[in-house]
C-alpha cells in the first residue's frame, strides 16, 4: 500500500519568481550595524594589545636578562665562598701542622731541658764530690808538707832552717807529691825584685835530686852542685849554690 501525503509538497512551494520580479532582499528594511566603529575598535585593540604584548615581552626580556645576570654573580659568589673555604681549610691544615710541630719541638725542648737538668745535677754532685776531693787533697798536702818540713828538719840537723829562709829568701812549698819539695826563690835580679826562681827536690832516696827548675838551669853546674851536697850533705851550701846558680840564669 502507498502512501501519499494529504498535501503535496509541490502544493506548499511558491511561485517562481520571474528575473523581472523583485528580490526579497531588497525588500527588507535597510539595517545600520556599526561594522566601520567596531573594525575601529577592532584595530585599536590590536594595536594596544601588541603594544601590551611587547612590554610583556620587554618585561620578559629584561627580567631573563637579570635572571641570568642575578646567577652569574650568585655563580661568581659561590665560587668565591668555596675559594674562600679551601684557603679557610689550607690554613687549618696549616695551622694544624705548626701546631703539631711546635707541640713536637716542646716535648723535644722538655727532654732537652730534663736532660740538661740531669747532666746539670749529676755536674753538681760530681763538683761537689771534687771540691771534697780537693779540700781532703789539699789537708793532706799541708799535712804532708808539714810532716816533709819536719822530716827534713830532722834529716838534715838543721834547726836554723828559718834563717836561710830570711838570710836566702826562700819560701818552701809542697810540689804535689809526698816525695818532693818546691825552693821558691825571691831578689835575684836587681832589676825585678819580684821575679822569681824555683827548683823540685826530690826526697824519696838519701841522695837529693833536682827534678825541675825555672827558670832552666846549666844540666852540668846543676848536676855538680847535687852531686856535692849529696856528698857533704850541707844543705845550707847546697841552697847557696841553688841561688848562685838562678843568680847566674837570670841575668
Amino acid at each position: 500500500m502507498a502512501f501519499e501525503p494529504s498535501l503535496s509538497t509541490s502544493g506548499m512551494r511558491p511561485p517562481l519568481a520571474s528575473a523581472d520580479a523583485p528580490s526579497m532582499a531588497d525588500s527588507l528594511p535597510s539595517i545600520n550595524f556599526g561594522f566601520d566603529d567596531l573594525r575601529n575598535s577592532m584595530a585599536q585593540f590590536t594595536i594596544k594589545f601588541d603594544a601590551f604584548i611587547e612590554r610583556g615581552r620587554k618585561r620578559v626580556l629584561e627580567e631573563r636578562n637579570q635572571f641570568h645576570i642575578n646567577m652569574a654573580e650568585y655563580e661568581e659568589d659561590e665560587r668565591m665562598r668555596q675559594r674562600d673555604i679551601e684557603i679557610l681549610n689550607l690554613k687549618s691544615q696549616t695551622h694544624e701542622q705548626t701546631l703539631q710541630k711546635e707541640a713536637a719541638e716542646a716535648a723535644e725542648m722538655h727532654a732537652a731541658i730534663s736532660q740538661i737538668t740531669l747532666e746539670r745535677d749529676s755536674r753538681l754532685t760530681k763538683r761537689d764530690r771534687l771540691k771534697q776531693q780537693i779540700a781532703e787533697t789539699q789537708k793532706a798536702i799541708a799535712q804532708n808538707w808539714r810532716h816533709r818540713r819536719l822530716m827534713l828538719r830532722s834529716r838534715l840537723n838543721f834547726p836554723e832552717l828559718e834563717f836561710w829562709q830570711d838570710y836566702l829568701c826562700i819560701r818552701i812549698e809542697g810540689a804535689g807529691r809526698e816525695d818532693r819539695l818546691k825552693f821558691v826563690y825571691s831578689h835575684l835580679f836587681e832589676k825585678d825584685w819580684e821575679a822569681e826562681a824555683w827548683f823540685e827536690l826530690g826526697t824519696a832516696s838519701r841522695d837529693y835530686e833536682v827534678f825541675h827548675s825555672r827558670p832552666k838551669l846549666d844540666h852540668d853546674a846543676l848536676e855538680h852542685v847535687v852531686d856535692l851536697v849529696n856528698d857533704d850533705r850541707d844543705f845550707g851550701a847546697f841552697l847557696k849554690r841553688m841561688r848562685k846558680l838562678f843568680v847566674e840564669a837570670m841575668n
